[in-house]
Protein backbone atom coordinates (compact mmCIF):
# COMPACT_ATOMS: atom_id res chain seq x y z
CA UNK A 1 0.00 0.00 0.00
CA UNK A 2 1.32 3.68 -1.20
CA UNK A 3 1.56 6.02 1.71
CA UNK A 4 -1.33 8.46 2.01
CA UNK A 5 -1.86 11.78 0.14
CA UNK A 6 -3.49 15.18 1.57
CA UNK A 7 -5.84 16.23 -1.07
CA UNK A 8 -7.66 20.07 -1.28
CA UNK A 9 -11.05 20.67 -1.78
CA UNK A 10 -11.38 23.38 -4.16
CA UNK A 11 -15.02 25.56 -5.14
CA UNK A 12 -16.36 26.64 -8.56
CA UNK A 13 -14.70 29.24 -10.23
CA UNK A 14 -16.51 32.67 -11.16
CA UNK A 15 -17.78 30.89 -14.34
CA UNK A 16 -19.45 27.59 -11.89
CA UNK A 17 -17.02 25.52 -13.56
CA UNK A 18 -15.29 22.99 -10.99
CA UNK A 19 -11.81 22.39 -12.31
CA UNK A 20 -9.96 19.51 -10.07
CA UNK A 21 -6.25 19.45 -9.90
CA UNK A 22 -5.19 15.64 -8.75
CA UNK A 23 -5.61 15.33 -5.43
CA UNK A 24 -8.45 17.82 -5.50
CA UNK A 25 -12.39 17.17 -4.38
CA UNK A 26 -15.68 19.21 -4.55
CA UNK A 27 -18.93 19.27 -5.46
CA UNK A 28 -20.40 20.52 -9.01
CA UNK A 29 -22.26 23.47 -8.81
CA UNK A 30 -24.19 21.96 -12.18
CA UNK A 31 -25.58 18.67 -11.06
CA UNK A 32 -24.85 18.98 -7.56
CA UNK A 33 -22.29 15.62 -7.12
CA UNK A 34 -19.07 15.43 -5.55
CA UNK A 35 -16.41 14.71 -8.10
CA UNK A 36 -13.01 13.81 -6.66
CA UNK A 37 -9.54 13.63 -8.55
CA UNK A 38 -7.09 11.40 -6.96
CA UNK A 39 -3.58 12.10 -7.12
CA UNK A 40 -1.64 11.18 -9.98
CA UNK A 41 -2.41 10.79 -13.58
CA UNK A 42 -5.70 9.10 -13.37
CA UNK A 43 -8.44 12.02 -13.62
CA UNK A 44 -12.20 12.47 -12.58
CA UNK A 45 -14.23 10.91 -11.21
CA UNK A 46 -18.07 11.20 -10.08
CA UNK A 47 -19.13 10.15 -6.53
CA UNK A 48 -22.88 10.36 -7.56
CA UNK A 49 -22.50 6.44 -6.04
CA UNK A 50 -20.75 6.67 -2.93
CA UNK A 51 -21.99 8.26 0.87
CA UNK A 52 -20.68 11.29 1.22
CA UNK A 53 -20.23 12.51 4.58
CA UNK A 54 -18.92 16.77 5.09
CA UNK A 55 -17.09 17.15 7.87
CA UNK A 56 -16.93 20.71 9.96
CA UNK A 57 -13.71 21.60 8.55
CA UNK A 58 -14.44 21.29 5.03
CA UNK A 59 -12.97 17.74 4.28
CA UNK A 60 -14.81 14.70 3.34
CA UNK A 61 -15.32 10.80 4.03
CA UNK A 62 -16.25 8.72 0.86
CA UNK A 63 -17.72 5.28 1.44
CA UNK A 64 -17.08 2.34 0.00
CA UNK A 65 -13.74 2.80 -1.84
CA UNK A 66 -13.30 4.90 -4.69
CA UNK A 67 -12.35 3.01 -8.06
CA UNK A 68 -11.41 5.36 -10.94
CA UNK A 69 -10.86 3.25 -14.49
CA UNK A 70 -9.14 5.14 -17.32
CA UNK A 71 -7.68 3.08 -20.10
CA UNK A 72 -5.05 3.65 -21.62
CA UNK A 73 -3.66 5.79 -18.80
CA UNK A 74 -4.80 3.26 -15.63
CA UNK A 75 -6.50 2.34 -12.46
CA UNK A 76 -6.35 3.97 -8.86
CA UNK A 77 -8.70 2.25 -6.14
CA UNK A 78 -8.63 3.55 -2.38
CA UNK A 79 -10.38 5.88 -0.01
CA UNK A 80 -11.03 9.35 0.60
CA UNK A 81 -11.00 9.93 4.79
CA UNK A 82 -11.03 13.40 5.84
CA UNK A 83 -9.34 14.69 2.97
CA UNK A 84 -6.64 12.43 2.91
CA UNK A 85 -5.94 9.76 0.49
CA UNK A 86 -5.04 6.61 0.83
CA UNK A 87 -4.38 4.02 -1.85
CA UNK A 88 -5.03 0.25 -1.71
Amino acid sequence: MSESVKGRRVYPNESGELWLAAGNYGKDPVDGHWKASPPGPIGMGSLENHEVVEHEDGTITVSPSILIEQPPIGTWHGYLERGVWREC
